[in-house]
């Protein structure tokens, strides 16, 4: 079969458009690209009634959520195994979910009759502005919750309610940090260094 220059057609070519001397034709279109346009057209469907009619699979947004929800629980569980509560144990305790939703249902038994229960403030200090009586590191928080401030009536709370607990409870405070709860208690305290606030 004898090739043809780029701007030669042949008999059976039907020019349908021509521009500036260069003709286009109307040539189908090959097999392989017709086939590979309609498994795509046909994945793209099943994927959709797959994920989002019949929920039969997990969404990318929910599977990184959940992943995300595994990596921190497990890295509390390595917090906790370790011993050791410094700043960047009770940051991690902080980003798990698990740990924020018990100390957030002590919270609420424990400490909302005078924190309030979004973190406000009552008789005791707002939490959730960036000024803090005692400190607002997180190892600040998680003494002034264990040891407590007999002068000003704050309990201590570390004999009553254990070392876990504790942890669990200064995890929620962190996640209250710079909240700023449109109904909270006017500053108290000094303004914590933004270091504190990652």
């Amino acid at each position: 079969m004898a090739s043809r220059a780029p701007n030669e057609s042949s008999a059976e070519d039907k020019i349908i458009h021509e521009y500036d001397g260069i003709g286009e034709c109307d040539h189908q279109l090959p097999n392989w690209w017709v086939w590979t346009f309609i498994a795509t057209v046909a994945f793209a469907i099943g994927y959709f009634f797959y994920y989002s009619q019949l929920r039969s699979g997990e969404l990318p947004l929910e599977a990184y959520k959940r992943e995300v929800a595994e990596h921190a629980a497990a890295r509390a569980e390595q917090i906790r195994a370790h011993g050791v509560m410094d700043r960047d144990a009770l940051e991690g305790l902080s980003k798990d979910p698990k740990s924020v939703a018990k100390g957030g249902e002590l919270f609420q038994q424990t400490c909302s009759p005078c924190h309030a229960a979004n973190g406000g403030g009552g008789i005791g200090p707002n939490l959730t502005d960036r000024y803090w009586i005692h400190g607002g590191a997180p190892n600040d928080i998680y003494q002034t919750i264990t040891d407590g401030v007999p002068a000003k009536g704050m309990a201590a709370w570390g004999g009553q309610l254990g070392a876990e607990a504790i942890q669990n409870v200064t995890a929620f405070v962190l996640t209250l940090r710079n909240t700023n709860v449109p109904d909270g208690k006017p500053p108290q305290g000094e303004l914590s260094n933004e270091t504190e606030y990652k």
